[in-house]
């Protein structure tokens, strides 16, 4: 096993005509109590060039059944797929760059609502970056609260703020749930391997570390359009964390030292320190051996950090 193998590349392919603004990216799990407030939102937009994919994972509710009598009756533009086995939130985000029809790709949870003129903002947002700049940033970025009303997370330190977003994470302490689109444009462009979404749990951040990754910049404004509901049962969100969960983390770990750690580790030795020890810790659920991280790694510090600490992983907590 290579896990440098696996990692997502970056290839610009041949533009694509989209028939519309945004496409809004619905993933559902049992959702069948909540789905109906996530097309209210979407009914009362006063933007109205948009789409709605809606990707059930393989519910075991009657959220397929609630889906249907909604789409029966709604004027929205609504393109729905029922996957017949559940293949997992990340697999569904990667199904939905494939279907998106939207110029922006904007993900929005099966128990989640937004503010009627979301839309609206989001594109007038996206129409005032100056000309000369539109072709390097590559998604918008806004607040989030509660279904209580209360913020979660910090504010931007400015207002726009364009920024690397792993950047920005590491040293402006950005922190909380945050939420945007990304340009479907430049998320078809990333190159997922077949196999890395079959080994487990995969993060999105993997998808996002990679745009950044590649000199794109978020326009981050702090304006608060999604309100984000906190312990919702049965939701994607709360999917039981297990040892399947493991390949995930140390994927996700690896590809940040690789692609990041030279770059600015001095601006943040902690983080990457950090990311390798809990790496480490996850890597005890799985059976690949020593050498299979040493070839891995990029990073001669990392790989001296590995060796020294995998006799004593089982301890780690």
């Amino acid at each position: 096993m290579n896990f440098k193998d696996l990692m997502p590349t970056y290839k610009e392919k041949t533009p694509l005509l989209f028939k519309y603004r945004f496409t809004v990216f619905t993933p559902v799990f049992n959702c069948e109590k909540s789905i109906k407030k996530v097309h209210d939102s979407l009914l009362n937009q006063t933007y109205k060039d948009f789409e709605w994919l809606i990707i059930n994972d393989a519910s075991t509710d009657k959220s397929h059944d609630v889906i249907t009598q909604i789409i029966e009756t709604s004027p929205l533009n609504i393109h729905y797929v029922n996957n017949k086995e559940n293949k997992h939130k990340m697999s569904c985000f990667i199904q939905s760059i494939a279907l998106a029809q939207g110029e922006f790709l904007l993900p929005f949870d099966g128990d989640d609502e937004c503010y009627p003129n979301t839309l609206e903002v989001f594109n007038n947002e996206y129409k005032e970056i100056p000309n000369e700049l539109k072709p390097k940033v590559a998604a918008i970025t806004v607040n989030c609260e509660d279904q209580y009303g209360n913020p979660i997370g910090n504010l931007f330190p400015e207002d726009p703020f364009y920024c690397n977003t792993f950047e920005a994470a590491i040293t402006n302490k950005i922190s909380g749930e945050k939420w945007g689109f990304t340009k479907t444009e430049v998320l078809r462009n990333i190159n997922i391997h077949p196999y890395m979404l079959t080994f487990g749990f995969i993060p999105e951040s993997i998808i996002w570390n990679t745009v950044a990754r590649m000199g794109f910049l978020t326009k981050c404004v702090n304006k608060t359009l999604r309100i984000y509901h906190v312990g919702v049962e049965d939701s994607i969100m709360n999917t039981p964390m297990t040892s399947k969960s493991a390949f995930g983390i140390v994927f996700n770990g690896l590809a940040i030292n690789n692609w990041f750690l030279g770059k600015y580790f001095y601006k943040a030795p902690i983080y990457f320190l950090k990311t390798a020890y809990i790496t480490l810790r996850s890597s005890k659920y799985l059976d690949y051996p020593l050498k299979a991280y040493i070839k891995s790694i990029d990073s001669f510090l990392i790989k001296i950090l590995f060796i020294i600490i995998w006799p004593f992983r089982k301890f780690m907590r």
